[in-house]
């Protein structure tokens, strides 16, 4: 006993002098951990280590940054790890999901989210999301008014997937008729409905390099057309055509896709674990700001298609307060339309 109570007060003397270190003594020649909630390959996975090659540059000391991919649970195995597993010395950054900061939100009873998103230090993220909707023009719906008065058919993933909450949030607060066809394994088979005519349209939750790249030829030959953006802004490339925010009939609706949308504004975020000392965030906030900036980091970025439309920590903080602070019937009507 006498034994382990020694070490006990060991490691909390190792630890309370880490803590006690500046940035520049802590972080000098670090070996840092960025642990992503995503598998190898995919688009999370493309930020974390584009961010793990820049960032360091901009820390004091040259720490270097290993990237450690945690996928499970749609993230969450990653965020529970983050959040009462991982060292609180900023030596472990986290690259979670855009839906982990409204997973209690919408399912505050879940035992299997074991965190409070608003507890996690956001660094920011590298991307904000904007969804589209796309329909086959030989439909002859072009708009919000053709959704209301026609039945369309819609591909998506699943029930839980962004492009079936939509076409639901839709159908029950504007009055569409979109009639949703799940099963499909991803966004690329969910477009190849499309292509085949097996379903009219498809509402993404995101836009990626990949997504954009097969919708376009169908797009310039005249096939299909985007008639409505899901975000909280409209895309660059698409300046005419509106979101479901300034097409929202009452302000009821537009609170509600107002809240659905705080995940597309996240994109692909990243996080400290609580209780962080404040200094070390404070130099890690600016890096992560600095690296968004960054000519290396960007002209990486642009070569390997991954748009950068960066977001602050602090704003994605406000943004979960606000959400989090919603009156409860609201967030309960929310709550129902989702599920």
């Amino acid at each position: 006993m006498k034994k382990l109570l020694s070490l006990a007060a060991l490691l909390a003397l190792v630890a309370t002098s880490a803590h006690a270190q500046t940035p520049d003594e802590f972080y000098k020649n670090r070996k840092m951990t960025l642990v992503t909630s995503a598998s190898v390959g995919g688009g999370y996975d493309q930020y974390a280590r584009l961010l793990s090659r820049h960032m360091p540059k901009y820390l004091p000391g040259s720490p270097t940054m290993i990237v450690q991919n945690m996928p499970g649970a749609e993230g969450i195995k990653a965020a529970n790890y983050l959040y009462a597993v991982a060292p609180r010395d900023g030596s472990v950054v986290g690259g979670l999901q855009r839906n982990t900061g409204l997973v209690k939100f919408y399912l505050p009873e879940s035992t299997t989210a074991q965190f409070d998103p608003r507890k996690f230090i956001w660094l920011g993220s590298t991307q904000q999301e904007i969804g589209f909707f796309l329909m086959r023009t030989a439909t002859g719906v072009s708009g919000l008014e053709g959704l209301k008065t026609k039945e369309t058919t819609a591909s998506s993933t699943s029930r839980n997937s962004p492009s079936s909450i939509y076409p639901r949030l839709l159908n029950a607060l504007y009055g569409t008729k979109i009639r949703v066809i799940e099963g499909y394994d991803g966004s690329q088979t969910s477009l190849l409905a499309i292509e085949r005519a097996e379903v009219d349209g498809h509402v993404s939750g995101g836009t990626s390099a990949n997504f954009r790249a097969r919708y376009r030829p169908w797009e310039k030959a005249g096939q299909v057309a985007i008639i409505m953006q899901l975000g909280m802004e409209r895309d660059k490339e698409y300046p005419n055509v509106p979101t479901a925010l300034e097409l929202a009939p009452n302000e009821d609706a537009r609170a509600i896709f107002e809240i659905a949308f705080v995940e597309q504004v996240m994109g692909r975020p990243f996080v400290l674990p609580p209780d962080v000392p404040k200094d070390r965030v404070t130099v890690l906030r600016a890096a992560f700001d600095k690296t968004m900036l960054d000519k290396d980091f960007l002209e990486e970025a642009a070569k390997q298609g991954a748009e950068v439309d960066p977001v602050s920590g602090a704003r994605i903080n406000e943004l979960l307060d606000k959400v989090y602070a919603a009156p409860p019937a609201l967030a309960q009507r929310v709550r129902d339309l989702v599920q």
